[in-house]
């Protein structure tokens, strides 16, 4: 049976608490086979734990603040602004931070169908 309201709207107040990592507050909004979508937020001065989301692929979109990246095999970071949007491959290890004293806020779908959030050890750096 179809559902008779295949179009749905998800209240910023109706998210839910998800796929924890240290240093960071994930809000899912919904979650499907190969579809998560939801809302990240980086309190300031805040560096997350190391983490990778399977084979998702991540695309993030920053509506406050700075949101910084680091990844394996990257000496350095990026930063990403509001109105900057963010791609993350899958499988790639990295970790988020916000360097300025406002909080970071982004919104993110993930497609692929992978575990949503692989928390992992802090990888080598290179030499």
């Amino acid at each position: 049976m179809n559902d008779p309201t295949p179009v749905r709207v998800f209240r910023f107040d109706e998210l839910e608490v998800a796929d924890p990592t240290s240093g960071m507050l994930r809000e899912r909004a919904f979650e499907l086979p190969i579809l998560w979508s939801g809302r990240v937020t980086t309190a300031p001065g805040a560096v997350s734990g190391w983490h990778h989301h399977d084979r998702n692929e991540s695309s993030l979109y920053v509506v406050r603040g700075v949101l910084r990246l680091e990844f394996e095999g990257f000496d350095g970071y990026l930063d990403a602004s509001a109105g900057d949007f963010v791609h993350v491959p899958s499988f790639t290890v990295h970790r988020e931070s916000n360097p300025t004293d406002e909080p970071s806020i982004a919104i993110i779908a993930r497609a692929g169908g992978g575990v949503p959030t692989v928390n992992v050890e802090a990888p080598s750096r290179r030499s």
